[in-house]
């Protein structure tokens, strides 16, 4: 096959088969972040019937509103324990896989499975097997009475929707972190043991370093998924209690926007919106540049 047989004909025919898709980002994306990013610069009401500008009294009233500041908090605390479990279990599952281990090639098949369950049926599953009464609890419940209360306890109810985050996020960044466990070269495993290096530090010294960039990119997208990924969660397993619990930032803007407050639901959209790009910047300036492509 000649590389030319590889370019489109026609030079408008990319544009054509991508078109759908921007079409669709540009929708569901561009749209409304440009209208949550004009709404957050004005009062608008309820249900139409227009608007007036109020230049950055939106965000004064949001960074002065003290249930802000704690659905933030723990929408880091989320980000934080959710994301690195997300990464930190499906590495270990992968390292298991790729050492050929009893049993590792039909799991391999199981463990992408989550992928293709929803968001929302993952949290109506993950309620029902944490359900106190009926769970996989309940026997540990009914021998110690209140020890997992999900309902009134908001410890265990943010255990809860952790368990579910890492459990959906297992097949991607296992597919991902075993094909980099896989592309190491057999010559550097028969090298580290002839150098007497045992498996843990092989795992150590040989694998984690070479699977960096792997890990560095399951990294970027889980905490910037789990910011916005717990709203099916939230809304099926624990509908942001109890107490408010487990009201992370987006879903306080969820029900701020559909209880009326669209201007300060607008104005905490465009903060998150914000707050993930520098995120996200932050990890390519501090931990990208460290990271070495070639091997």
């Amino acid at each position: 096959m000649t590389s030319e047989s590889s370019l489109f004909s026609h030079r408008w025919l990319p544009l054509l088969l991508i078109a759908p898709l921007m079409l669709l980002i540009a929708l569901f994306f561009y749209v409304p972040v440009f209208q949550a990013f004009y709404w957050s610069f004005f009062l608008e009401r309820p249900f139409g019937g227009g608007s007036m500008f109020v230049g950055w009294d939106n965000f004064a009233r949001v960074f002065s509103d003290p249930e802000f500041w704690k659905s933030c908090w723990r929408t880091i605390v989320f980000m934080v324990t959710a994301s690195a479990l997300a990464v930190v279990v499906p590495l270990i599952l992968a390292v298991a896989a790729d050492r050929k281990i009893r049993l590792s090639l039909p799991a391999r098949n199981v463990l992408v499975w989550p992928k293709g369950v929803a968001g929302a049926s993952i949290g109506v599953v993950f309620a029902f097997i944490f359900n106190p009464f009926v769970g996989v609890l309940a026997p540990l419940n009914s021998a110690f009475p209140g020890i997992w209360a999900p309902g009134i306890n908001g410890t265990d109810a943010f255990i809860t929707l952790i368990a579910a985050h890492v459990w959906g996020g297992i097949p991607f960044n296992f597919v991902i972190l075993l094909a980099g466990l896989q592309s190491i070269p057999k010559t550097m495993h028969q090298a580290a043991a002839m150098d007497g290096a045992g498996p843990w530090r092989r795992i150590f010294d040989v694998q984690l370093p070479l699977i960096m960039p792997q890990l560095f990119l399951t990294l970027v997208l889980e905490f910037t998924e789990s910011v916005t990924s717990a709203f099916a969660l939230i809304d099926t397993i624990t509908h942001g209690g109890p107490g408010g619990a487990t009201t992370l930032l987006v879903y306080k803007i969820y029900t701020d926007g559909f209880s009326g407050d669209l201007s300060g639901a607008s104005t905490q959209t465009a903060i998150l919106m914000v707050f993930v790009v520098l995120l996200t910047a932050a990890q390519f300036l501090f931990l990208g540049r460290r990271i070495n492509y070639e091997r």
